[in-house]
């Protein structure tokens, strides 16, 4: 075995030049393999995160009869005495807080320009607004008792040209139908780093917007966040009501679960498609080895050296390349990934409302999917081998000579 990989080395050595650079392609395919891996990995977990967080929490409770593709006011589609049913779902033990929420739909104007935004109506104090009351970037954070400061985000804001303390004109659709506008205080400007959110959602006091929606003391859901996601189903089968459904994150994000769920698959054959174009230059190196070297393999099938272990040579000169190469693409792709993880890759705002896209892409690299990668091209660099190394074994000793002369 020792003497296969000298010989082996050695011949990889004749053409230095393409040696290096087959191995430093295949370093190139694995780089990429490592970045796409912890970008799509840290997407996916981001936009799961950031959706439970800003968007639908791990569940929500909500009268049998809302639909929120409706947005529906209606007091028999509401959660009545919200604050009551939110302070018994909080008593359960997986629940790290639960806070009623007023949806509503409206308009912001400010001079010629007016756009479309989902109001929401919060509980100020309660910690599931963290990310906003943490996120404020002028001004200040909402009272519970405030009756004519709003919260905008910062995206809106620069395109209104809103600044904290400045005044706008808000209409809101009402629970009967009708259209509500009342001159606001930008009280505050909040970002959370989702364009997308921050643009479309303007948040009251829970107070004041049962108020201006003639909403009375009703919420569109009670809004949940558990200690530990694991124990959803627990919740679920606790709140149990004929009164009420409780839906899980997965049932509020069905096409966000879908892709989450066939990532894999998709990442699976974009990895298949990257080693494919690698293995393309590795078959090469090595077919114009074997012709290259025709009448070598002749002398030694001629000496007596069995197929077996030509092919074996062959072998040993792919491994060699591939562990130079995993080398290269570990050197070149962990580097990589560790800077897009830590400064990211500012991107622009693609209008995208379906999910919680940021305004810089991001990488996520275990050491698993490391291995795992590294494997991988492990094995395609020598199921690329298989052909030359048969192509080399099954040489007839007389016509390798012939065909050398």
């Amino acid at each position: 075995m020792i003497n296969l990989l000298k010989m082996a080395f050695r011949d990889l050595g004749r053409n230095r030049r393409r040696t290096l650079f087959s191995a430093l392609a295949l370093g190139i395919g694995l780089a990429l393999l490592l970045m796409m891996a912890g970008v799509l990995k840290w997407e996916i977990q981001n936009s799961l995160d950031q959706t439970i967080r800003l968007v639908s929490g791990n569940l929500q409770v909500r009268a049998a009869s809302y639909s929120e593709d409706k947005t529906s006011l209606n007091w028999k589609d509401l959660v009545a005495n919200p604050t009551e049913v939110a302070s018994q779902v909080a008593s359960l033990g997986p629940v790290q807080v639960a806070t009623p929420r007023l949806y509503a739909s409206g308009i912001v104007q400010s001079g010629d320009t007016s756009l479309g935004v989902r109001i929401l109506g919060i509980d100020p104090p309660s910690s599931a607004n963290a990310p906003f009351q943490n996120g404020i970037v002028a001004g200040e954070y909402l009272a519970a008792n405030d009756a004519s400061g709003m919260l905008i985000g910062k995206t809106l804001a620069d395109k209104l040209g809103l600044s904290a303390g400045e005044t706008t004109n808000l209409l809101v659709n009402a629970s009967d139908g009708s259209v509500v506008q009342q001159i606001f205080t930008v009280r505050g400007i909040y970002a959370t780093e989702t364009p997308s959110y921050d643009e479309r959602t303007v948040f009251l006091p829970l107070t004041k917007a049962q108020a201006i929606t003639q909403a009375g003391d009703h919420a569109s859901a009670i809004f949940v966040l558990l200690k530990d996601s694991q124990q959803t189903d627990a919740v679920v089968n606790a709140l149990q009501s004929s009164q009420y459904k409780t839906l899980t994150f997965a049932d509020m994000n069905p096409l966000l679960v879908s892709i989450e769920d066939y990532s894999n698959s998709v990442m699976i054959l974009l990895y298949l498609i990257v080693l494919g174009l690698t293995a393309t230059v590795i078959v090469n190196t090595l077919i114009m080895s074997v012709f290259e070297r025709t009448r070598e393999i002749g002398i030694l099938a001629a000496l007596g050296m069995p197929g077996g272990q030509i092919m074996a040579m062959f072998f040993a000169e792919s491994c060699l390349l591939a562990f130079g190469g995993i080398a290269l693409g570990l050197i070149i792709g962990v580097p990589l990934v560790s800077w897009i993880g830590s400064s990211g890759i500012p991107i622009p705002d693609l209008g995208v409302t379906t999910f919680m896209i940021g305004r810089r892409i991001h990488a996520l690299l275990t050491v698993q999917d490391a291995i795992t990668l590294s494997i991988l091209a492990l094995i395609v660099t020598l199921l690329a081998a298989l052909y030359p190394a048969l192509l080399a074994s099954r040489m007839e000793p007389v016509e390798a000579l012939h065909g050398a002369q």
